[in-house]
């Protein structure tokens, strides 16, 4: 994990990788409990019979569950100082290159792209990248923006 002690640490660490995550294996709970949260039930996630004879060979993880994992992914690659809070603001771009076979191990690396000031706080825009062990192929990279708002003596 990287600790910045403020957002002008933070901003010197522009076009900086912050590593990689430990690896998190992929399991059909997780998907089944996504696709009840989501409504996508769709059989390449939850029929495990069904999806051996498909595209993939099994059940593939939905790429919005890729997408959720992110905040926990931050969490473990960061920590920023003197904040009163942080606060997912949105995304510029997602992809998802290739799918998550259930059973998988997954990890995430980041690089703070920008960090620019606004009148609510700092804008980071952050490309993460969920890697596949054993794929050359990512599953997700998406770039995340969060805002930043320092705490009133930062």
């Amino acid at each position: 994990m990287r600790t910045f002690a403020n957002i002008t640490e933070l901003k010197a660490a522009v076009g900086e990788h912050f590593g990689h995550t430990e690896w998190r294996q992929i399991s059909q709970e997780q998907v089944n409990l996504f696709a009840d949260a989501t409504g996508d039930h769709q059989w390449i996630h939850v029929d495990v019979e069904r999806a051996k004879e498909g595209p993939f060979g099994g059940t593939i993880a939905h790429g919005y569950l890729s997408l959720s994992l992110l905040p926990l992914f931050m969490k473990e690659l960061i920590q920023v100082g003197g904040l009163a809070m942080g606060i997912n603001y949105g995304l510029n771009k997602v992809r998802f290159p290739s799918p998550i076979l259930v059973g998988a191990r997954i990890r995430a690396g980041a690089e703070l792209v920008d960090l620019k000031g606004t009148p609510s706080g700092y804008l980071a825009n952050t490309r993460l990248t969920v890697e596949v062990e054993g794929q050359k192929k990512p599953a997700c990279i998406a770039e995340t923006l969060s805002l930043y708002v320092p705490a009133e003596s930062s």
